[in-house]
């Protein structure tokens, strides 16, 4: 069909605005928050919240909101990071495995992000990192007593976060096709 030439453009402008995002997202729920929801379930069982609650700290200040800028701050990186290994592997393999010409390859991998695009992956990161921070602190503090709901305050911290990030990138999305649409009427999008 002659549409070889065209598949770096689909995965990049593909990478750029949804799997880097998300992929980046997953790794930052899966590692980080439910960490993040161990600790604090841990910090809630043996009664350190309410201990720093007694001494007159707020906890929220104290133990989340650190948390919440870490995640907010850290997710662009990643994402950048994983839009990154994404294109490289995705040139190494439309190059070598499917044997496209690199020249077309790269040609058409320029023409198929915009900067538009990147900006659009690194806004949906933000809003991804604050996500996971806000569901995984909210399990953290409200887990239920023991051992065994620490480890249910982790598990069901990732789950809805993964689900969640889903569910704003859906939303994100739909805003930022229409926000481009809106600037650019007559613009194309591989997606």
């Amino acid at each position: 069909i002659g549409l070889d030439s065209r598949l770096g453009a689909v995965i990049n402008s593909t990478l750029v605005k949804e799997l880097g995002p998300v992929l980046a997202a997953t790794m930052l729920a899966g590692r980080v928050g439910g960490a993040m929801a161990a600790v604090l379930g841990t910090m809630r069982v043996t009664e350190q919240i309410d201990a720093l609650t007694a001494m007159g700290a707020d906890p929220i200040h104290y133990l989340v909101v650190p948390r919440f800028l870490a995640c907010i701050l850290l997710i662009p990186s990643l994402t950048i990071m994983a839009d990154f290994m994404g294109i490289v592997g995705g040139y190494f393999y439309s190059v070598i495995i499917l044997g496209i010409d690199h020249a077309a390859y790269l040609n058409h991998s320029r023409d198929g992000v915009t900067g538009f695009d990147l900006f659009s992956g690194i806004f949906k990161s933000i809003f991804f990192g604050s996500t996971i921070a806000i569901v995984s602190c909210y399990r953290g503090f409200n887990c239920e007593p023991g051992a065994e709901g620490v480890g249910k305050a982790a598990t069901t911290a990732f789950v809805y976060s993964f689900v969640l990030i889903l569910a704003v990138d859906l939303f994100l999305t739909i805003v930022m096709n229409s926000i481009y649409y809106t600037i650019y009427p007559n613009g194309s999008s591989f997606l």
